[in-house]
């Protein structure tokens, strides 16, 4: 389907980018935005990145000009190859779009026997690549007040939030995707992953919240956890 200048006008408007931060995401100028949509060029490949941007942040484009934000979806996953496919996901994610990835209610030591050590420590090589060699990617994570189990030390930063707080149901936030975990099914756990650009912007106020609460555990945890 071949798309409009009108319709990413459009697009643009319903998902409340601005041109100018459109134009930097994409990196484009501002020109050329201007003269897509104003139907003054006509450029395939840079329409297609427009795209894929604008899809990522929720819109949805229809046949015959037509823009709408996209329907709620929800995936399931299950079970140790279920949580694999998960972090392959966030991999992936984070390779391609970096911005920054949040995490509450973490036990990394479940994580590590359910997906395996051997895939855990492939899992943590890869990320600590991609946080080389990207300089937009952080990742926050909350855990429980005494746990120094930081597996994930090289890029992730993390901070404890008290016991009567911590709640080990985990969920993930990545780009417009919120992962919450159920490890008490069987087979565990259940992910759960619900694309929506307004349940993950909810969830982030909330995680900022604890995020704000929590503390920093001492600098000598930090360095004793696993890498």
């Amino acid at each position: 389907m071949k798309l409009t200048g009108p319709q990413i006008d459009a697009a643009l408007s319903l998902a409340k980018i601005t041109r100018e931060t459109c134009a930097k995401e994409v990196q484009i100028s501002r020109k050329t935005l201007n003269d897509i949509i104003n139907g003054l060029v006509y450029r395939e490949a840079t329409i297609n990145k427009i795209r894929e941007y604008l899809e990522t942040h929720g819109v949805e484009f229809m046949p015959g000009e037509g823009v709408r934000r996209k329907p709620v979806a929800v995936d399931i996953l299950t079970g140790s190859e279920g949580l694999q496919a998960f972090f392959n996901g966030v991999h992936e994610y984070a390779s391609q779009h970096g911005g920054t990835i949040v995490m509450f209610g973490i036990d990394e030591t479940t994580f590590i026997k359910t997906i395996t050590p051997e895939f855990s420590q492939d899992y943590l090589k890869r990320m600590t690549e991609v946080s080389r060699k990207r300089n937009d990617l952080k990742v926050l994570s909350i855990v429980c007040e005494g746990d120094t189990n930081f597996c994930a030390s090289d890029y992730n930063e993390y901070r404890w939030i008290s016991k009567d707080i911590f709640q080990a149901v985990p969920f993930y936030i990545y780009g417009e995707t919120l992962a919450i975990m159920d490890f008490d099914t069987a087979p565990g756990p259940t992910i759960m992953l619900i694309k929506s650009r307004a349940i993950t912007n909810g969830y982030r106020k909330q995680f900022q919240a604890f995020w704000n609460m929590a503390s920093s555990p001492p600098s000598s945890d930090k360095k004793g956890g696993k890498s």
